[in-house]
């Protein structure tokens, strides 16, 4: 089992970013059963991309408004770390392009990471390890994904669940704040619950690979768009996320009764509810943001915090378990302290 406790790393400030084309469920959903999609999923609304904007445009904006808002010196930053599965390119990674972008020094250490929806608690597990001894001692977490583009739009099971949104979370070391507790875990064998099948090197595009395919019940796309296979993945969430929540308590020794705040990747209303039901948390304490944004999958964690619960950010010190589950399939739990952090209101370009 992969626990970590990293030491001497806070939580500044959380930012994001979402494109300013708003769909309502309405214009989105054109098949039948409307009403059944929006209970089961408690999806209204989802923020969708322009053509030409990218996954690290999003996350450029959060950036730059939380950097700013927090009164730092760019060239102080040593670290950016790049959590999506929709990058600018195949090749070169986009945290170098980020970097530059940003104005951040060249000494800047960059990294891609490839991850879904358990990606923003994951990339938190590295940056906090690089910067846990000192010698980094500002750094920048930017998650986000554009996964409308990767849908197909006659795909009634993957087209209106999805919204795109970009995150900047910034953190600095610091040797007066408690640990930030994680727990990891991985299975492989379901990798193709959630999957691209083509397009990367096992199984290059072809001329095949841009013809529809016509898969029965409201379900038509190429096999360069996203596959969901939606029971599968229902209950891995309501098994796993319960799970990996209580295993981070017991080997950790926290009171889930003491956290303030549960935020789990927003996948859907039915699964989200299952795992909070499961766990016994009261309402107030698992906040929700999948009904104006839709499942924004790595970027759906800091994005909730961002929209829901700013106030509170801004304001107090805060207890918080965190929880990612998808892609992968991987999954993943952390608890960390807030204390009055910069929290910029929504950015919308």
């Amino acid at each position: 089992m992969a626990f970590l406790a990293i030491n001497n790393v806070k939580i500044s400030g959380m930012a994001a970013c979402v494109p300013s084309t708003n769909d309502s469920i309405s214009e989105v959903y054109k098949w039948n059963g409307a009403d059944n999609f929006l209970s089961t999923t408690g999806i209204k609304a989802r923020r969708r991309s322009k053509p030409d904007q990218t996954t690290s445009d999003l996350c450029y904006a959060a950036a730059e408004r939380l950097i700013n808002d927090l009164g730092w010196e760019k060239a102080e930053i040593d670290a950016l770390v790049f959590v999506t599965q929709t990058p600018d390119y195949i090749s070169p990674a986009t945290s170098p392009i980020l970097q530059q972008r940003l104005g951040l020094p060249s000494t800047c250490y960059t990294l891609d990471i490839s991850l879904g929806c358990s990606g923003w608690v994951y990339a938190m597990s590295v940056i906090s390890s690089l910067m846990q001894n000192g010698t980094i001692r500002k750094g920048l977490l930017l998650a986000g994904d554009t996964i409308v583009k990767v849908c197909s739009p006659e795909d009634k099971s993957t087209f209106p669940l999805f919204g795109d949104a970009g995150t900047a979370t910034a953190l600095e070391y610091n040797e007066n704040v408690s640990p930030i507790n994680y727990v990891f875990n991985t299975d492989g064998e379901g990798y193709d619950a959630i999957i691209i099948p083509d397009g990367g090197y096992r199984n290059p595009i072809t001329e095949n690979s841009l013809k529809y395919i016509e898969e029965g019940d409201g379900i038509r796309r190429t096999p360069v768009h996203v596959i969901l296979d939606g029971m599968s993945v229902f209950s891995f969430g309501i098994t796993k996320a319960p799970k990996s929540v209580k295993q981070l308590a017991e080997h950790f020794d926290i009171d889930l009764d003491s956290v303030d705040l549960f935020t789990f990747h927003q996948a859907n209303m039915m699964m989200n509810e299952k795992i909070r039901k499961k766990l016994k948390l009261p309402e107030e304490k698992v906040p929700y943001s999948m009904d104006e944004f839709a499942n924004t999958s790595c970027a759906s964690i800091p994005l909730t915090l961002v929209t829901r619960e700013a106030c509170k950010l801004r304001n107090g010190k805060l207890r918080h378990v965190a929880c990612g589950f998808g892609v992968g399939l991987s999954w993943g739990s952390a608890y960390f302290e807030t204390n009055r952090i910069c929290v910029p209101d929504l950015i919308e370009i």
